[in-house]
């Protein structure tokens, strides 16, 4: 017997800001939830926030990333993967105190979803932190 297949589904919230190019914020299908690339920008407004401070971008990121998972109908916890992409090297260890953080608070199971950290350059010149994630729904 044959599992009929399952219909991929865009995300879309106000509690994160509306992309910006040919692509959803995020995709469901099935228990698989992948959320677009997320940067420090306000949702209402579509404004950059808190330039040249890496902290407070890596969290409204999260934030971002966060309100798209759950616009899927999961929970941050149910995030298996994130990849965070930083402009500058130096930027490392702000990043990772700010993202421990927010994480940490952010799954209660206790299990921390992998990472990956690259250094590369992003879109936009006042953007030092994007992040991505992949979730598994229950």
């Amino acid at each position: 017997m044959t599992t009929p297949p399952t219909t991929k589904t865009p995300l879309r919230t106000d509690g994160a800001p509306a992309p910006a190019h040919t692509f959803h914020q995020g995709v469901r299908k099935g228990p698989f939830v992948q959320v677009s690339g997320q940067g420090p920008q306000d949702p209402a407004t579509g404004e950059y926030l808190f330039p040249g401070d890496v902290a407070a971008q890596t969290t409204r990121t999260l934030e971002n990333v966060k309100a798209i998972v759950e616009a899927s109908g999961a929970t941050f916890d149910d995030v298996v993967m994130l990849r965070v992409y930083l402009t500058k090297r130096e930027d490392f260890p702000v990043m990772n105190e700010a993202y421990g953080a927010f994480v940490a608070a952010n799954s209660p199971s206790g299990v921390l979803p992998s990472r990956t950290t690259v250094f590369v350059g992003l879109p936009r010149e006042e953007m030092l932190v994007e992040i991505d994630a992949f979730a598994v729904a229950d």
